[in-house]
């Protein structure tokens, strides 16, 4: 099933290319980047001293409402489609989901089989590959969306994207904490916590803010599940990604909100000094109703790219205030003057033209990516930052991006949940896009960015932005505070003691 491309709109202000923010026009040779990256698929497939489990036309349940795929069945090539194409699945069956009880009827199959299972909605997020041992479970053709204007809730099932989210959102005067795109899978983003750079320093988490959701496990029940009901598993699974079951429905609190005064500024990345110098002085005066990030990208040469942006390296800062577009002005003013803008986008939006903001690709890409917590940004972190990815990098990285964190984001939400590393600054996101023989290079330069920040990092990680070299289990630990950690590990023992959702940025039973 191929994903809808979202049609942004034009009247929001200036707005880079959609399909090649990073230079994502390189994915043509996706199998050899493929090759390049190497196998990061991690732990075996099997349990503990077992043989990978296989399976035959036999082996399919019966009475689904969706379908049971096999390798070189019609449609297996276009279930198994990611995001980011630097992840290749070859599952031995895929469970094409329509309903509830066709998840349920996978897990029985894998738990029969001693398989491992994954879940797949538009896999954004590099992790495990899921080999021909496992079962995945994808959930596309489950997207229906039901908004209660009068709860102000939003009910979504598994492969709902923030798209369909807004699209009936809208209508009634209210905001989701979506991401940064909308063609992002709702139940995977916010299960790894939600970060909204649109609303987050205001309201916290995605999670923060989730009423109850339906999940399979691994005994294959269905189970509706709230913070009265079973406060473990709710807190694990909001935040802790898919190690728990898979979520099948979920329904999360919406705001009043229907317009933003939002936009990306950008810069030559000659005054990235300035720039990025003048964002570290003003994220420390802003109201928590201002949320914000700063980037060096490098844009393509592409005729689609705004004539001043193309083929260069600028400096971005995105904005997105929650207030009047006077006052909104008035606090944006020092990055305004911070130098002299090459496009200046920042505007009363409508909410729904939240994309226009980061205008991130719509198109699969081949991007490795790497991922820090910061506690602050100094001088001299911005200066390794411009030396990593400037005008005189000796490895050109595509992004560079920090987000402010703090605010409601560094709070601790009414209802707990595993949601942890909330004391950080900011998050350090590093993506590279290039020439399949680029990869090994890519790699290094970002492993050499996260070395050199270390001095101002918390050591932790945000596991929505983990990537498929953090998979290892001392890697996963660093995405929580070692109680939250532990907590988890008991409650895996107790729903899942066989780790039969291991395909991921694994918590193993403890």
């Amino acid at each position: 099933m191929k994903e809808r491309t979202v049609n942004l709109n034009p009247n929001a202000g200036p707005t880079v290319h959609r399909r090649a923010v990073l230079g994502m026009g390189v994915a043509a040779g996706t199998a050899s980047f493929l090759a390049a990256c190497g196998d990061e698929s991690g732990t075996p497939q099997g349990g503990a001293g077992s043989s990978p489990a296989t399976f035959s036309r036999a082996d399919l349940p019966s009475g689904l409402r969706g379908k049971a795929l096999l390798p070189g069945d019609a449609g297996y090539a276009d279930e198994v489609k990611t995001y980011n194409l630097t992840v290749q699945h070859r599952p031995g069956v895929i469970i094409a989901a329509a309903a509830a009880s066709d998840v349920q009827a996978a897990v029985r199959l894998a738990a029969e089989k001693g398989a491992a299972v994954a879940v797949l909605a538009t896999g954004h997020q590099a992790i495990r590959s899921v080999e021909p041992g496992a079962v995945l479970v994808t959930t596309r053709a489950m997207r229906n969306v039901e908004v209660d204007p009068a709860k102000r809730t939003a009910r979504v099932q598994a492969g709902a994207l923030w798209q369909n989210v807004i699209d009936e959102s809208v209508k009634s005067g209210l905001a989701p904490l979506a991401g940064s795109t909308p063609i992002v899978g709702v139940v995977g983003y916010t299960v790894g916590g939600g970060l909204s750079p649109m609303m987050g320093r205001a309201h916290g988490y995605a999670a923060d803010h989730v009423r109850n959701f339906e999940i399979v496990t691994a005994d294959g029940a269905l189970r509706t599940v709230d913070a009265k009901t079973d406060p473990d598993l709710f807190f694990a699974v909001l935040g802790g990604k898919s190690n728990f079951g898979v979520v099948t429905a979920m329904e999360f609190g919406l705001f009043p909100v229907t317009k933003l005064f939002a936009g990306a500024m950008f810069f030559s990345g000659q005054d990235a000094k300035k720039v990025l110098e003048a964002y570290r002085k003003w994220v420390s005066t802003v109201p928590d109703a201002m949320s914000s990030s700063a980037a060096l990208l490098r844009m393509p040469d592409v005729e689609a790219v705004p004539a001043p942006l193309r083929g260069q390296l600028v400096t971005t800062v995105r904005v997105s205030y929650l207030g009047s577009p006077a006052t909104g002005a008035r606090l944006i003013a020092p990055l305004r003057a911070a130098a002299k803008p090459l496009i200046d986008g920042v505007r009363e939006i409508p909410f729904a033209a939240f994309p226009s903001v980061h205008a991130d690709p719509v198109d699969p890409v081949p991007a490795i990516e790497r991922t820090a917590l910061l506690r602050e940004l100094t001088p001299e972190a911005i200066d390794v930052l411009i030396a990593a990815a400037g005008p005189k990098a000796a490895f050109p990285l595509s992004m560079i991006e920090m987000r402010q964190l703090g605010g409601a984001l560094g709070r601790q939400p009414a209802t707990p949940n595993a949601v942890s590393n909330r004391d950080a600054a900011f998050t350090l996101f590093v993506a590279g896009v290039g020439r399949p023989t680029d990869a090994a290079a890519i790699a290094a330069a970002q492993e050499a960015v996260i070395k050199a920040v270390q001095p101002w990092a918390t050591g932790q990680m945000f596991v929505n932005f983990m990537a498929a070299a953090d998979v290892a289990p001392e890697a996963v630990r660093r995405a929580y505070q070692p109680q939250a950690y532990q907590r988890l590990a008991a409650i895996k023992r107790k729903v899942d003691p066989n780790n039969m959702f291991r395909l991921n940025h694994n918590i193993a039973p403890a």
